[in-house]
């Protein structure tokens, strides 16, 4: 029997390291994700049973309303990132999680352990971010020529 050679080897341990990789960011993953549901549950179930009463005055009113829309706010990003979450989870199963959709590299592990649902590298969302960036200022810079120009138009 032939013994393996050396690029053989290279890959049977990149192929290991790769499946213990994977066991551990899986884990990451479904642990963030239970914290997550269990966060998103309880919120609302605690939204539910923590209606305020009648009465009352309208500063006790105003504060619970501010304090409620905080908290609804707080609860839809939770369930948001929920969805990343799980999405993350469907891209590990299918052997394209932590590679950047952009350049296609793998995306470092410390970025994924501090964004498990980051589907860029860095440099690409940098890259990213800039262009989404200019496009809004240039939306905005349309709308307050829009804005002006309606005003002297006398539309």
């Amino acid at each position: 029997m032939k013994a393996p050679s050396a690029r053989q080897i290279k890959l049977a341990l990149t192929a290991k390291a790769t499946t213990a990789r994977n066991i551990e960011l899986r884990r990451m993953l479904v642990g963030r994700r239970d914290e997550l549901q269990l966060e998103v549950e309880t919120g609302i179930r605690v939204g539910r049973n923590g209606r305020p009463k009648e009465g009352g005055d309208n500063l006790e009113d105003t504060d619970a309303a501010t304090q409620g829309d905080i908290a609804l706010s707080l609860l839809q990003m939770r369930a948001e990132m929920l969805t990343r979450i799980e999405q993350a989870i469907v891209r590990l199963d299918a052997g394209r999680y932590g590679s950047c959709f952009e350049c296609e590299e793998d995306i470092p592990e410390r970025r994924l352990r501090a964004l498990p649902f980051a589907v860029r590298c860095q440099s690409c969302e940098g890259q990213r971010e800039l262009v989404q960036g200019r496009a809004t200022r240039q939306e905005q810079q349309r709308g307050s020529f829009w804005l002006l120009s309606d005003k002297t138009t006398g539309s």
